[in-house]
């Protein structure tokens, strides 16, 4: 039962699919009835949907916050960077694994270097054209500038394969966030759904962290 509590804390929501009338989709709609009550009762806010449609692939999904280091893991690990040739693209793979390398604390210090400038601030074309251009500015920056510089150039690397190589990636992994579910019986469905809760618990913590005090203080903008 105890994570059957846990499904609203780390999920937003879970949707069931199911064909009304056929037999490959009764698991789902066996163990939806079952324990919709149960699983309400534990989470009273939490969307728990049942979408059924003639022939439709039983299923059941939910949504996971994905960053960009376990899309570029899970490329590097399933051999997704590979040239027209089929073979493996070495210089998107080191580009991928320098990215997973950033120390993003320094980035995101070094980025406010400057008391009262953020550089990555909406609109700083406008609030300050050529602001790169300072001499003064762009010395006290110079680590940020470095390390966007380089993020940028991996970016491009890792992102510039052919057919869509990058795009496909994104949509495999987002298939990981759905089970089929074709002629499962209940202890599947209630296995699969375990699943996504653990996968959820592991990407979807929403616990906050209250540091004990404040370590740094950048004033904001004037205007703000």
């Amino acid at each position: 039962m105890s994570w059957k509590a846990g499904l609203s804390r780390y999920l937003p929501a879970m949707r069931f699919f199911a064909c009304p009338d056929s037999a490959s989709s009764n698991g789902v709609r066996s163990w939806y009835c079952k324990n919709y009550d149960e699983l309400k009762h534990l989470n009273p806010n939490f969307p728990l949907l049942l979408r059924t449609e003639d022939n439709c692939m039983p299923a059941v999904t939910t949504e996971l916050e994905w960053t960009m280091d376990h899309l570029l893991r899970f490329m590097i690990q399933t051999g997704r960077f590979r040239d027209s040739s089929g073979v493996i693209a070495q210089d998107r793979v080191e580009a991928a694994k320098a990215y997973l390398t950033t120390d993003w604390d320094k980035y995101h210090s070094a980025r406010l270097a400057v008391p009262g400038f953020d550089p990555e601030r909406p609109n700083m074309d406008v609030i300050a054209p050529g602001w790169e251009d300072d001499k003064e500015l762009s010395s006290q920056l110079a680590t940020y500038l470095e390390m966007r510089n380089a993020k940028d150039k991996q970016m491009e690397a890792f992102k510039g394969g052919p057919d869509k190589e990058y795009t496909r990636g994104v949509n495999a992994l987002l298939m990981a966030q759905r089970v089929d579910l074709w002629c499962a019986g209940e202890k599947e469905v209630e296995m699969a759904v375990q699943h996504l809760a653990k996968l959820g618990r592991a990407l979807n913590e929403r616990e906050t962290f209250f540091p004990a005090f404040i370590k740094e203080f950048h004033p904001g903008q004037a205007d703000i």
